[in-house]
């Protein structure tokens, strides 16, 4: 039995990269949130409240140890590796869909970010990155005399 992997979306992406070498560039310039060099993709979630952005992603089976975040000039980074595991040939894998491999992903985000106070956790295939929000400087009112 030959082992295949299965992999839907690999036709379409091939396509955007074809279309973005014919019409010469990036035909995403706008769209910082992921590199061609990348394997996947995680799915992330971003939400903000009056104190924080959240930013959730999914990301079963990778360690802690192999994703590294960075926040530079308003940018948020995430990479890191999902480990391959051994597909023995004595096992009888009927469909193998989980991707492996090297992820990245980059988020722009506002001024009121505040890349000092930016912590991360995780549990159960999902990280957590708290972005808190800097105190902004109420508008002072100065009467005229």
């Amino acid at each position: 039995m030959n082992l295949t992997r299965y992999e839907p979306w690999q036709l379409m992406n091939q396509l955007h990269r074809d279309l973005e070498r014919f019409l010469g560039g990036n035909a995403s310039r706008n769209e910082d949130s992921a590199i061609a060099t990348s394997s996947w993709m995680p799915a992330v979630d971003i939400k903000e409240d009056e104190n924080r952005f959240l930013l959730e992603a999914d990301i079963p089976g990778v360690e802690p140890k192999d994703i590294e975040i960075a926040m530079e000039n308003g940018v948020l980074t995430i990479k890191g590796e999902r480990k391959v595991e051994d597909l023995q040939e004595g096992k009888e894998y009927k469909r193998v869909e989980r991707v492996y491999g090297a992820f990245y992903r980059r988020f722009s985000l506002p001024d009121t970010a505040d890349a000092e106070q930016v912590t991360a956790t995780g549990k159960n295939g999902v990280l957590q990155i708290t972005i808190p929000k800097k105190t902004v400087a109420q508008p002072r009112r100065i009467t005229v005399q």
